[in-house]
C-alpha cells in the first residue's frame, strides 16, 4: 500500500467519521407495550433531535381507542426534543394505539407508532370516609414542672428588672 492510503486510514480511525445523525424514538410517556390502571392524561414522545414547535401542523399525534375512535385531544404541544397531547379519560379496556409524526428540525421527522394497555377498574367506588372518635383533652391541662418553670422565669425577671433600677438611679445620682 502507498503511504497516501494508510495516512487517510490513520486519519479515519482516529479522527473518525461523523455519525449521521437521524431523529430515532428515545421514550415514550405511557411506555410502550405497558398496561396501565389509571387513565392518562397526555402521551408524550421524546426523540433524539430538536422538534419544530414554529410548525404545529407538520406533526401530528393521534391516540384511538382500541375500535379505532379517537381519544386525543388534537392539541399538540412541543417543547425541544419532546412532543405531548392530551388524552380524554379512558373507559374502555383494551389496546390503545399512539401514531405520530414529528416534523424536526434540519432533520426527517420522527415517525412510528407504539401501543399500550388500558385496564378499565371493574368496579368504580368512591370512599365513605367513616368518622372515627377521638379522645378529648381538657384545654387547661398543663403540668406541674411547666407552671414552676414560667413562676421561675417571673421571679428572674422581677429581680433583673430592680437590679437595673437600682444601677441606673447609681449612675444618675452622679451626675
Amino acid at each position: 500500500m502507498s503511504r497516501i492510503r494508510i495516512t487517510a486510514i490513520l486519519l479515519l480511525v482516529f479522527l473518525g467519521v461523523p455519525n449521521a445523525s437521524a431523529n430515532t424514538l428515545v421514550s415514550t410517556n405511557p411506555i410502550s407495550g405497558s398496561t396501565l390502571s389509571v387513565s392518562p392524561t397526555n402521551v408524550t414522545i421524546t426523540g433524539q433531535v430538536t422538534l419544530l414547535a414554529d410548525a404545529p401542523d407538520a406533526s401530528s399525534i393521534t391516540v384511538t381507542d382500541p375500535n379505532g375512535v379517537r381519544v386525543d385531544d388534537g392539541t399538540i404541544y412541543i417543547s425541544d426534543v419532546s412532543a405531548s397531547v392530551g388524552v380524554r379519560p379512558l373507559v374502555e379496556s383494551g389496546i390503545y394505539t399512539v401514531a405520530y409524526l414529528l416534523a424536526a428540525e434540519g432533520d426527517a421527522p420522527l415517525e412510528g407508532s407504539f401501543t399500550f394497555k388500558y385496564q378499565a377498574p371493574s368496579v368504580i367506588s368512591t370512599a365513605n370516609p367513616t368518622p372515627e372518635p377521638t379522645q378529648s383533652q381538657s384545654p387547661a391541662s398543663s403540668s406541674w414542672g411547666t407552671n414552676i418553670f414560667i413562676i421561675i422565669l417571673l421571679l428572674l425577671a422581677v429581680i433583673v428588672t430592680v437590679g437595673l433600677s437600682l444601677y441606673a438611679r447609681k449612675l444618675f445620682a452622679d451626675r
